[in-house]
Order: C-alpha cells, then sequence, then structure tokens
C-alpha cells in the first residue's frame, strides 16, 4: 500500500480522533498525524493493526496540543486588574489623557458591575483576546453560550457606558 492510500484511507478517522479530543477541527494536527507516521514507517511492526497504530498516533498528538495549549494559555493568564491596569490612553495633552483616565476609570466601574459571568466573557473575550472557542473551553460552557453573554454584556454596557457614546 503506497501513502498515498494510507492517508486516505485513514484520514477520516484521524480527523474524528482530533476533533473528539481537542473539541475543534485541526488540520495542522491532521497533517502532523501523518508526517508522523511518513517519518516512522520503519517503526511500525506488522504484527499489529496499521490503523490502530495511526489512531493512537492521532490520539498522542491531540493530547500533547491539548498539553501545550493549556500551558500557553496558563503562561498567559494576567489577573482582571493587570489587564485593565494595561490598557492605556493613548492621547498625549494633559487635558485629553485627564479626559481619557476618567473615561477609562467609567469603563472600568462598568465592566467591573456586570454580572460575574457577563464579566468573565468580556475580559476573556474582548480584553484578552481569547476566541470564543477557547473561552468556552476555559469556562466549560458550549460556544453558543459564549456568544450569549458577550452579546448580553456589551448591550448592558452601551446603556451604562451611554453617556461615553
Amino acid at each position: 500500500m503506497n501513502f498515498k492510500d494510507i492517508i486516505n484511507s485513514n484520514k477520516q478517522n484521524v480527523r474524528n480522533i482530533i476533533r473528539l479530543i481537542t473539541k475543534e477541527t485541526n488540520e495542522d494536527l491532521e497533517q502532523e498525524v501523518f508526517v508522523r507516521v511518513w517519518k516512522n514507517q520503519d517503526k511500525y511492526v506488522e504484527k499489529g493493526n496499521l490503523k490502530t497504530w495511526i489512531c493512537t498516533i492521532a490520539k498522542n498528538i491531540s493530547k500533547d496540543y491539548l498539553k501545550s495549549q493549556a500551558k500557553r494559555q496558563e503562561q498567559n493568564y494576567v489577573t482582571d486588574e493587570e489587564t485593565i491596569n494595561s490598557i492605556k490612553d493613548q492621547k498625549s495633552a494633559p487635558g485629553l489623557a485627564l479626559l481619557g483616565k476618567i473615561r477609562q476609570k467609567k469603563i472600568i466601574q462598568a465592566i467591573d458591575s456586570l454580572k460575574p459571568k457577563f464579566k468573565e466573557v468580556i475580559m476573556l473575550c474582548e480584553i484578552e483576546g481569547m476566541t470564543y472557542e477557547c473561552a468556552a473551553k476555559k469556562l466549560g460552557v458550549p460556544t453558543g453560550t459564549i456568544k450569549s453573554r458577550i452579546y448580553n454584556a456589551k448591550k448592558e454596557l452601551a446603556l451604562k457606558l451611554e453617556d461615553l457614546l
């Protein structure tokens, strides 16, 4: 069996395993699986089933991906206060800088006054720049819930900050 046939006959299984473990479709991981299969084909022992061997590689790569992603998020974790304090107003004139600080303080107060579930998604998605999918994974809720909370939080913030708009 040539390598192209191996890819074609196992592609869907690999895709399903990756989606099952990572909860996302990731073509880079699929490609990594087949690159590893190709690089290690001399290590494959004919005693076992080729499909099982490839599925094991897919599982291991998916688990490694989740571990590295969790580690990256842990390293990038910043407290709410640090994130808010890092938001700088780019105005240079002293009067404008003061207005900017007042405006920033109002925004911070408005975010702080949100319900905890709304504040959490605003901090993750809008301030830290996390994707809805990553936020959903982190909070253990569906992506649709994240989208709904973002919508409702923005609606509430717009009401609280209408004097700034």
